[in-house]
């Protein structure tokens, strides 16, 4: 690994630990915290870093990647079905009622039909990450409020996936090739078709084949090897759902689903 990288992280750590404790003490946060960081240490400031974005895009994207994992891992079978009436009326209706008005709007200003529904079923979505944590940090998973917060955030969580299924129906033409995405070059319904079944695919192999290969490595009793295991199919999910055009953190938030 490059030195750099090093010193980056190094930075980025230290800005945390100072400034995260602060911005707690000041009743701010940890998420302020974190932003005021950013800005003090970015470009703008004291230009430690941040001159070459991809860098900054890297570091942050692995932030996401286990935020959402870890998201992933806490969603117990009897908390969804406890809470699957919030999470399918609150959160569908959110979701159902910001897609309708951002259309409407979108075609009032001369917008054709299947750009307004694209640009609707992008805008109503929130930071899990950022909403999770904050509903942590000040102890509101166990209220009403938090929980029906809870339930919006893990309904937008798992609407994303039949909505970048469905995006490439709303265009025009297909996508570019691309060596790294199977979808590429590939007509929007085949697109679809191929985001749907490898999700399906995913969750049927998760649900009938890797409990199985589970209790194989647990007999084995070596910790090292479950955990080898483990590791092994969060990164071959995320793989799976990169080569179709889905995002690395959503792989690994269900990557998460699957392991919980």
């Amino acid at each position: 690994m490059d030195s750099s990288l090093f010193f980056q992280a190094f930075i980025y750590l230290t800005a945390a630990v100072l400034s995260v404790p602060i911005s707690k003490r000041l009743g701010l946060g940890s998420v302020l915290g974190y932003l005021i960081a950013g800005v003090i240490i970015g470009p703008f400031v004291m230009g430690l870093v941040g001159q070459e974005g991809q860098n900054v895009m890297r570091f942050a994207e692995f932030g996401v990647v286990m935020m959402l994992f870890l998201v992933g891992l806490q969603l117990q079978p009897d908390l969804l079905w406890r809470l699957r009436m919030p999470i399918v009326g609150l959160g569908g209706l959110q979701l159902l009622a910001n897609v309708l008005l951002i259309t409407a709007l979108a075609m009032l200003v001369g917008l054709s039909w299947n750009m307004a529904m694209a640009i609707a079923l992008i805008l109503p979505f929130s930071s899990t990450a950022i909403g999770v944590q904050t509903l942590t940090e000040r102890g509101l998973m166990k209220t009403e409020g938090g929980q029906s917060a809870f339930s919006v955030l893990l309904f937008q969580a798992v609407a994303v996936i039949p909505i970048l299924a469905l995006l490439p129906l709303l265009s025009a033409a297909p996508a570019a090739p691309d060596a790294a995405n199977a979808g590429g070059g590939l007509a929007g319904w085949q697109q679809t078709l191929l985001v749907i079944g490898t999700v399906g695919g995913i969750i049927f192999g998760g649900r009938f084949l890797m409990q199985p290969v589970f209790r194989f490595i647990a007999a084995t009793r070596l910790r090292e090897s479950f955990t080898a295991t483990a590791l092994l199919l969060v990164v071959g999910i995320t793989l799976a759902m990169q080569a179709v055009g889905l995002s690395p953190a959503l792989g690994t938030f269900v990557a998460g689903v699957v392991l919980a």
